[in-house]
């Protein structure tokens, strides 16, 4: 199993140390992990940079890469939460940084949090989420230093009842061009297993998106845990491949050094 989405100490939403992961992911007979702590500039109301020194993030990672180096392959990834304001300042922060991989996930929308602000709060929900995915679309479209686009149904946590969710039908225009986009530039998007977590019920994204990615022409995936603690490691990826298999999918891919591996699954 190979989980390409997961949180650590560094992340400011998680305590769990790198360490306790690795042993864990090992414990779980996982061939390869890689650690996707959080960078978001000018987040929530307040424009807080959640940032870690990534002099000490590489550092860590090696150490633990050179220890555990006969158990598991160990990467070293981030996860940037991209707002159309911030395409100049994250491309440097890049290309300054050598990571294996970089995962794009929108966490704000108009400079509101979607958590922490409580973006979807007093919204119409079919406002609220098309205001997501125009953000998104607009984020694919005019910002290419990354892999693979983050748990794309993210917001759907968000709403106070599941039944406030709006349907597909609501926003698919925007999911078609944001797939479209994805598969033009030879990106990817991910599997992200939290949702089950999450009490949603399904995967991020759900199926129904998963099928219109493949039918659109796209193959390129990662599966990720989105764990922030040692447990969630690896969560729920037997079901997930089987998902993906089921689909027509024949690889999931990792990323070393932001280049793609297949790894076949069929």
């Amino acid at each position: 199993m190979y989980d390409m989405h997961i949180h650590s100490q560094y992340s400011m939403d998680s305590t769990t140390e790198m360490e306790k992961i690795v042993i864990k992911a090992i414990e779980n007979n996982m061939k390869s992990i890689c650690f996707t702590d959080h960078v978001d500039f000018d987040s929530t109301a307040q424009k807080i940079d959640f940032v870690f020194r990534t002099s000490d993030y590489f550092r860590e990672i090696n150490r633990f890469k050179y220890r555990y180096k006969k158990d598991i392959e160990i990467l070293a990834g981030v996860e940037i939460g991209i707002q159309p304001h911030l395409f100049e300042r994250y491309d440097k922060f890049l290309n300054n940084n050598r990571f294996d991989f970089v995962l794009m996930s929108i966490h704000s929308v108009n400079g509101e949090d979607i958590y922490v602000d409580n973006f979807t709060g007093g919204k119409d929900p079919v406002e609220a989420i098309r205001a997501y995915y125009e953000t998104m679309l607009e984020c694919v479209r005019g910002f290419s230093n990354f892999d693979i686009l983050g748990h794309i149904d993210y917001i759907d946590r968000y709403f106070s009842q599941k039944e406030d969710i709006p349907s597909l039908e609501k926003y698919k225009d925007l999911l078609v061009e944001i797939l479209e986009t994805i598969i033009e530039k030879d990106k990817g998007i991910e599997l992200n297993t939290s949702g089950l977590r999450k009490s949603l019920g399904y995967f991020h994204p759900k199926l129904s998106i998963l099928e219109i990615y493949k039918d659109l022409g796209g193959e390129t995936i990662t599966i990720g845990s989105d764990s922030h603690t040692s447990d969630a490691v690896g969560a729920d990826f037997k079901l997930a491949e089987k998902m993906l298999r089921d689909l027509g999918f024949k690889y999931i891919h990792i990323f070393k050094d932001r280049k793609r591996f297949p790894i076949n699954i069929q």
